[in-house]
């Protein structure tokens, strides 16, 4: 039986196309292919939509456009294909402004009114409402994308606002049960449910206590197995989807014993968006390593705690406050987003949702045209060549190069994520799979888009080289092997092919 390698590169070229020199070092990707240390979701990858009307602002730019959950064009031929190509994409519904979302079911006697913008409100909004004229059709698009949809559900809901901070009382989940009950009533298919956002720990805007928002939790548990008691199999029950909390997650945790099915948090490593270092972090492998910590920390409390929940990141956008034109939204975030599902999948992350599918200067798509982003297809690519299972991988030589390995998803075989940080190294990278003891001989150069190709009767490769285009990190048109990856006027999502 041939062994087959895929190969995802991930390097950029030269900055200035005057350098004609570059350095070439020799490194080791050493795998092992009997030790299986993760294992994630065949729809490990996931992007979130949120509720962000127009008038959301950051530091004196409004970057959301038309993308809320409430105004998005669900008849864009582009925005379907573009989930479609996934088969299927998981969607996580939420944001900040979850919590002030109000249902509009038939008990909810009271106009069902938008978001306005107030800043002396929680979050800067008033309360806003879902129509549920709105809410069918947004399930009669996911069913024709056939998305997998994850709906953040209001943990604010009855509960006062204090003083210092904290948001106390239980949980008014009676509009949430309504809610739930139309969308079991008409047959939609949800994936999970998830409680709150970003309100463990210290929180954002406010916070709920660890003990307290257990017992809401366990009331959302009794509501989904009522809902759901003749429908098998029953949604997720999620939570909290805010930033790790080492104390506050183990108390929350061990209080909601087998109620929860998935724990959530949020990634913001980069700092905020307006930060003028971002690429300099980005290209960093000291500041990339940092997460480690975090992903560690929670794998942690899950064994300690000896749940059976498992680990998602339900909210990761890098740059917090809608991200940073040129950046988050260009080829240069690649190297952070592939580094974060390689390195987050490592530590027996599930899913990984990115903020967001579009909206902000973070979306995998424009938000005023919906054409995929870099990033984009990133994601895709990851989608459809990374298996579930992950792979022990280090690299030594240069701590320029990311390696990451998963079994193949669509093969036999091994496919490797190699991201080179380093703008004019040539990496020449022995592989090496010591559990079947094949080597291969490769060599990365950041300004050479078709590498050299050695095959036998019993070994054959694919590779995909993303570049950008001119060689411009802050490009927002990516290439593969070469050419560049565009929309066909059909609306079409393009072939991702390999060189073989």
């Amino acid at each position: 039986m041939g062994f087959r390698i895929q190969l995802l590169g991930m390097y950029y070229l030269a900055w200035f196309s005057f350098v004609v020199s570059e350095s070439v070092k020799k490194g080791s990707v050493i795998i092992d292919g009997s030790s299986v240390i993760g294992n994630i979701d065949d729809d490990f990858v996931c992007a979130t939509l949120d509720w962000w009307p127009p008038q959301k602002c950051d530091y004196g730019t409004c970057s959301w456009g038309l993308a809320s959950l409430l105004n998005l064009d669900l008849n864009n031929k582009i925005f379907l294909n573009a989930v479609k190509a996934f088969s299927p994409l998981k969607l996580r519904l939420g944001g900040s402004l979850q919590d002030k979302v109000i249902y509009g079911t038939e008990d909810y006697n009271q106009p069902c009114t938008p978001f306005v913008r107030k800043e002396s409100e929680i979050f800067g909004f008033t309360q806003g409402c879902l129509p549920m004229e709105r809410w069918d059709e947004l399930n009669a698009f996911f069913q024709k994308a056939g998305a997998k949809i994850v709906f953040g559900l209001n943990a604010l809901n009855g509960k006062s606002i204090q003083a210092g901070g904290s948001a106390n009382g239980p949980w008014n989940y009676t509009n949430a049960e309504s809610f739930i009950q139309y969308t079991v009533g008409k047959n939609y298919d949800i994936h999970g449910w998830e409680l709150g956002n970003e309100l463990s720990g210290n929180g954002v805007g406010t916070s709920i206590s660890a003990d307290q928002y257990a017992s809401d939790f366990a009331a959302l548990r009794d509501i989904v197995d009522n809902a759901y008691r003749d429908i098998e199999p029953k949604p997720l029950v999620i939570a909290p989807g805010g930033f790790f909390d080492a104390t506050w997650f183990k108390e929350f945790i061990s209080k909601s014993g087998k109620s929860l099915d998935v724990v959530t948090h949020h990634i913001y490593n980069l700092g905020p968006g307006v930060d003028q270092h971002l690429v300099e972090k980005i290209l960093n492998p000291s500041f990339l390593d940092g997460e480690k910590s975090t992903f560690n920390g929670l794998k942690n409390v899950l064994e300690s705690t000896g749940t059976l929940a498992t680990a998602w990141v339900g909210e990761s956008g890098g740059a917090y406050n809608s991200g940073h034109h040129l950046v988050s939204d260009a080829f240069v975030y690649s190297f952070w987003y592939l580094d974060q599902l390689g390195m987050s999948a490592a530590y027996d992350t599930k899913t990984y949702c990115r903020q967001s599918l579009i909206g902000g200067n973070y979306g995998l798509l424009n938000t005023t045209n919906f054409l995929p982003n870099p990033d984009y297809y990133s994601a895709l690519l990851w989608h459809r060549l990374m298996g579930r299972r992950v792979l022990s991988t280090t690299f030594s030589g240069t701590n320029k190069i990311r390696a990451y390995a998963h079994c193949a998803k669509q093969s036999k075989g091994i496919t490797i994520l190699l991201i080179n940080l380093d703008n004019n190294t040539t990496v020449e990278a022995t592989i090496s799979n010591i559990n079947s003891l094949r080597h291969r001989k490769m060599s990365y150069k950041s300004k050479i888009m078709k590498l050299p190709l050695h095959s036998t009767s019993e070994t054959t490769r694919e590779e995909y080289h993303l570049t950008p285009q001119d060689g411009n990190l802050h490009s927002q048109v990516m290439l593969l092997n070469g050419n560049v990856l565009s929309v066909n006027s059909a609306g079409d999502i393009p072939r991702l092919e390999p060189l073989y």
